[in-house]
């Protein structure tokens, strides 16, 4: 269940008068965006989160689990959601003592958390076959749903503005890496697609632009990668160098690195990841002394001060473009809802990021009996 953020409960709207998004076949409608600020945002709507009860949350009351688990709203706003009906148990409605049993079905119905902004580049249609749809995928735009993105995916954008879906994609780039994205338009051929990545045998390649002259040898790294969720970063470990009483940390992984060009201050180098863990290509950059030119996660401390500054830059217009306060509700582009706490704002409570392009693109994925490739990105010219 999704946790979002603190709203006012002071005053309710009825359920029944409210329409439920997600019961709509479709995923998106080309209506359902807004542009604005150079930046796409998509209309709030209505949303039904569902949970069931798990084994930490039995034995609480309904309101305590709520309170207790999604600090994100103020407990009078769970006591007002369970007294309107807006958070149900197996599809009632219930007191706010009621105490939850295991495996219960939990129902929270909510204006959906306002999703964040993406860029406005165009999701770019490669290549439409009847069982597969390659596309170009922008950086800042998730691939599919998850978190606090839903219709600001690039599975939500070809539905919308091409009428593709259901759609299956059968690899993930991540939200600030653009490139090539393989989508099945069949059950039959993601599975297909699957069956080849998990026997090993796709081969996938990425461009980077990194910080000085890479060396002009191939170069592999082999260091185990540590994911850190809380902290949303890796870091690598050379198995190699651990003592035989220490145990290494993290998952094997091993990226091919071979330099296309330089100009001194910048390299570009093919990225050709043999395993597939989270930031594998960014961290093993990192780990070699070179990291993504413009990469903030991984920038190390003795990059020149320039390139710092080129990873972080955030003028005065840009940060406007993005700001909560620049765009609030208007009569023409969304009903508000009273409970909602960032009604009547556009943009989500809190956010404040600017996104730009990692300097990181997928340019091929290769299996047995296929390949597709992207074009390469503007920045890749040196």
């Amino acid at each position: 269940m999704q946790d979002e953020e603190a709203v006012d409960s002071s005053d309710s709207m009825n359920v029944t008068d409210i329409v439920l998004q997600s019961s709509s076949p479709k995923l998106s409608h080309k209506q359902d965006y807004i542009f604005h600020g150079g930046r796409r945002h998509v209309r709030p709507y209505y949303f039904e989160f569902i949970s069931h009860v798990n084994k930490r949350w039995t034995g609480k009351t309904i309101v305590d689990l709520f309170a207790d688990e999604f600090k994100g709203r103020p407990r009078d706003y769970y006591v007002g959601a369970v007294k309107s009906g807006r958070i149900k148990v197996d599809g009632e409605t219930v007191p706010v003592s009621y105490i939850v049993k295991s495996s219960q079905k939990i129902t929270h119905f909510l204006h959906r958390l306002h999703e964040p902004p993406v860029m406005t580049d165009d999701v770019e249609i490669l290549l439409k076959e009847p069982d597969v749809v390659t596309v170009c995928k922008p950086a800042s735009i998730p691939v599919h749903p998850c978190g606090q993105y839903r219709k600001n995916t690039v599975v939500g954008i070809l539905d919308a503005e091409h009428d593709l879906g259901p759609l299956f994609p059968i690899h993930r780039l991540d939200r600030l890496v653009s490139g090539l994205l393989i989508i099945a338009r069949t059950a039959a051929k993601a599975d297909f697609f699957r069956q080849q990545i998990e026997g090993g045998l796709v081969k996938k390649r990425y461009i980077a632009k990194v910080i000085g002259v890479f060396p002009e040898d191939e170069k592999v790294v082999d260091a185990n990668i540590n994911y850190n969720g809380s902290e949303g970063r890796s870091t690598a470990e050379d198995a190699s160098s651990s003592g035989d009483d220490q145990k290494v940390k993290g998952k094997p992984a091993c990226t091919k690195f071979t330099r296309i060009d330089t100009n001194g201050t910048h390299s570009l180098v093919l990225c050709e990841p043999v395993t597939g863990r989270t930031h594998q290509i960014r961290v093993h950059l990192q780990y070699t002394g070179h990291p993504i030119a413009n990469d903030p996660l991984y920038l190390t401390q003795h990059v020149d001060d320039l390139e710092t500054k080129i990873a972080k830059r955030i003028d005065a217009g840009e940060r406007k473009l993005v700001s909560p306060d620049d765009y609030v509700y208007s009569s023409e582009d969304f009903s508000i809802d009273p409970m909602c706490t960032n009604c009547p704002k556009l943009i989500p409570q809190g956010y404040e990021e600017h996104d730009e392009a990692l300097w990181l693109h997928c340019i091929r994925y290769s299996g047995t009996g296929w390949e597709y490739e992207c074009p390469y990105p503007s920045w890749a010219s040196l």
